[in-house]
Protein backbone atom coordinates (compact mmCIF):
# COMPACT_ATOMS: atom_id res chain seq x y z
CA UNK A 1 0.00 0.00 0.00
CA UNK A 2 1.40 3.37 -1.04
CA UNK A 3 0.52 6.43 1.03
CA UNK A 4 0.59 10.03 -0.19
CA UNK A 5 0.20 13.18 1.89
CA UNK A 6 -1.50 16.36 0.73
CA UNK A 7 -3.15 19.48 2.08
CA UNK A 8 -0.21 21.59 3.17
CA UNK A 9 0.01 25.31 2.74
CA UNK A 10 0.82 28.64 4.31
CA UNK A 11 -1.01 29.57 7.50
CA UNK A 12 -0.56 32.18 10.20
CA UNK A 13 0.39 31.22 13.73
CA UNK A 14 -2.69 30.15 15.64
CA UNK A 15 -4.39 28.93 12.50
CA UNK A 16 -5.46 25.45 11.42
CA UNK A 17 -4.86 23.05 8.57
CA UNK A 18 -6.04 19.54 7.80
CA UNK A 19 -3.65 17.19 6.06
CA UNK A 20 -4.85 14.16 4.14
CA UNK A 21 -3.12 10.84 3.51
CA UNK A 22 -4.48 8.80 0.64
CA UNK A 23 -3.77 5.08 0.44
CA UNK A 24 -3.53 3.18 -2.81
CA UNK A 25 -5.18 0.18 -1.17
CA UNK A 26 -6.99 -0.80 1.99
CA UNK A 27 -5.50 0.83 5.09
CA UNK A 28 -6.96 -2.03 7.10
CA UNK A 29 -4.24 -4.20 5.58
CA UNK A 30 -1.58 -2.40 7.63
CA UNK A 31 -1.23 -2.20 11.40
CA UNK A 32 -1.03 1.56 11.61
CA UNK A 33 -0.52 4.77 9.69
CA UNK A 34 1.74 7.48 10.99
CA UNK A 35 2.42 11.14 10.32
CA UNK A 36 5.98 12.43 10.40
CA UNK A 37 7.60 15.77 9.70
CA UNK A 38 10.95 17.12 8.67
CA UNK A 39 11.81 20.71 9.43
CA UNK A 40 14.47 22.51 7.38
CA UNK A 41 17.91 21.25 8.31
CA UNK A 42 16.58 18.66 10.74
CA UNK A 43 15.83 14.96 10.73
CA UNK A 44 12.40 13.55 10.11
CA UNK A 45 10.51 12.94 13.37
CA UNK A 46 7.36 11.23 14.53
CA UNK A 47 4.18 13.29 14.89
CA UNK A 48 1.27 10.89 15.41
CA UNK A 49 0.05 7.42 14.60
CA UNK A 50 -3.28 5.64 14.48
CA UNK A 51 -3.75 1.88 14.50
CA UNK A 52 -6.26 -0.15 12.55
CA UNK A 53 -8.25 -0.34 15.78
CA UNK A 54 -8.24 3.43 16.22
CA UNK A 55 -5.66 3.74 19.00
CA UNK A 56 -3.55 6.87 18.77
CA UNK A 57 -0.15 8.06 19.91
CA UNK A 58 1.10 11.66 19.67
CA UNK A 59 4.44 13.34 20.02
CA UNK A 60 4.53 15.55 23.10
CA UNK A 61 5.07 18.62 20.94
CA UNK A 62 1.66 18.26 19.26
CA UNK A 63 -0.50 16.78 22.02
CA UNK A 64 -3.68 18.76 22.51
CA UNK A 65 -3.24 20.60 19.20
CA UNK A 66 -3.17 17.87 16.54
CA UNK A 67 -5.70 15.09 16.00
CA UNK A 68 -5.16 12.05 13.82
CA UNK A 69 -8.16 10.22 12.42
CA UNK A 70 -9.00 7.70 9.74
CA UNK A 71 -11.80 6.86 7.34
CA UNK A 72 -11.46 3.18 6.51
CA UNK A 73 -14.17 3.30 3.86
CA UNK A 74 -12.26 5.95 1.95
CA UNK A 75 -8.79 4.59 2.76
CA UNK A 76 -7.84 7.98 4.13
CA UNK A 77 -6.00 9.18 7.21
CA UNK A 78 -6.16 12.80 8.34
CA UNK A 79 -4.14 15.09 10.56
CA UNK A 80 -6.10 18.03 11.92
CA UNK A 81 -3.65 20.66 13.09
CA UNK A 82 -4.90 23.48 15.30
CA UNK A 83 -3.18 26.35 17.05
CA UNK A 84 -0.23 26.05 14.68
CA UNK A 85 3.11 27.50 15.67
CA UNK A 86 6.07 28.62 13.53
CA UNK A 87 8.01 25.61 14.83
CA UNK A 88 5.44 23.33 13.18
CA UNK A 89 6.82 24.45 9.82
CA UNK A 90 8.01 21.30 8.04
CA UNK A 91 7.38 18.86 5.25
CA UNK A 92 4.80 16.39 6.52
CA UNK A 93 4.74 12.77 5.42
CA UNK A 94 2.48 9.83 6.06
CA UNK A 95 3.68 6.26 6.03
CA UNK A 96 2.76 2.75 7.05
CA UNK A 97 3.88 2.15 10.59
CA UNK A 98 4.01 -0.30 13.44
CA UNK A 99 1.54 0.17 16.29
CA UNK A 100 4.31 2.06 18.08
CA UNK A 101 4.68 4.54 15.23
CA UNK A 102 7.86 3.19 13.68
CA UNK A 103 7.61 3.81 9.92
CA UNK A 104 8.37 0.94 7.58
CA UNK A 105 7.02 1.81 4.14
CA UNK A 106 8.55 3.86 1.37
CA UNK A 107 8.41 7.63 1.72
CA UNK A 108 6.20 9.66 -0.56
CA UNK A 109 6.73 13.27 -1.60
CA UNK A 110 5.33 14.90 1.53
CA UNK A 111 3.41 18.13 1.82
CA UNK A 112 4.86 21.44 2.99
CA UNK A 113 3.31 23.28 5.92
CA UNK A 114 4.57 26.79 6.55
CA UNK A 115 3.45 28.67 9.65
CA UNK A 116 4.18 32.37 9.67
CA UNK A 117 4.55 34.37 12.87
Amino acid sequence: VQLQASGGGLVQAGGSLRLSCAASGSILSIDAVGWYRQAPGKQRVFVATITSGGSTIYADSVKGRFTISRDNAKNMVYLQMNNLRPQDTAVYYCNAATVFGVPWGSWGQGTLVTVSS
